[in-house]
């Protein structure tokens, strides 16, 4: 069963809400999916991304903001029981699915430094104190495996990597081994890469912007990405390719 949030005030229940889509809007306004018709509550005042078995709660920078579990919170990696307070009301997580990830890895995004210099050229090593693309992650924690080790024929989803196309990186490849990769710069624009039996997808999580895909904005559902794809995500471009 998909995972779900119960909206309730004062105990009662008033409804529940499978979370059958990857981004789940919450706001005053009745465009929202979960539509709580209350002045405490911002026109869009937060969304759920749900990838995968794991779910991520991000306030869209309310008016009056946004807790989990008693203490505010601007984005959480949900876990089932969880309990999300939108001024009366409350959204009970529920998820007896495993997950992916973990609430340190979620945290831990691999942050996308903008380049300093547009005709930097230089690649920069992880841990220069400079201009990074910095792997805080546990996600890519491992150097790439060598193609010998690449991912089994049998396996439904070729690796892929992404190569940095511009800035003090450029140049710099990361292997997409693992099922979901978050890349961007917390507070300005984030996404997941998630890894599926049918191909990769890119979703954004995080930002007042959507991420581009080959000059064109992926909007607010998951984007299936292409082999030689081109991605720019927090001023970073970057292309997407499988390897062989």
């Amino acid at each position: 069963m998909p995972a779900k949030l119960i909206l309730s005030m004062d105990g009662s229940v008033i409804k529940e809400y499978p979370l059958t889509k990857e981004r789940t809007t919450i706001g005053r306004k009745p465009h929202n999916d979960i539509a709580i018709d209350n002045l405490a509550v911002s026109s869009e005042h937060a969304a759920v991304i749900t990838i995968l078995n794991d779910s991520f709660f991000e306030d869209l920078n309310s008016t009056n903001g946004s807790m989990v579990n008693g203490a505010p919170a601007q984005k959480h990696f949900l876990q089932n029981s969880d309990v999300i307070e939108i001024g009366k009301y409350k959204l009970k997580y529920l998820n007896d699915q495993p997950t992916q990830t973990s609430s340190a890895d979620f945290e831990k995004t691999m942050v996308l430094r903008a380049p300093v210099k547009p005709s930097a050229a230089s690649v920069v090593p992880v841990a220069d104190s400079g201009a990074k693309f910095e792997s805080t992650t546990q996600y890519n924690a491992t150097a790439p495996k060598p193609a010998s080790a690449a991912a089994p024929a049998a396996a439904p989803t070729p690796v892929a990597v992404i190569q940095i196309l511009n800035g003090p990186n450029l140049g710099k490849e990361l292997e997409l081994s693992k099922n979901l990769t978050t890349l961007g710069k917390p507070g300005v624009q984030v996404a997941v890469l998630a890894r599926r039996p049918h191909g990769y997808f890119i979703t954004h999580v995080e930002g007042g912007s959507f991420p581009l895909v080959n000059g064109s904005s992926i909007g607010e559902q998951p984007h299936q990405l292409n082999d030689h794809d081109v991605i720019e995500l927090a001023s970073i471009k970057m292309e997407f390719y499988l390897k062989n």
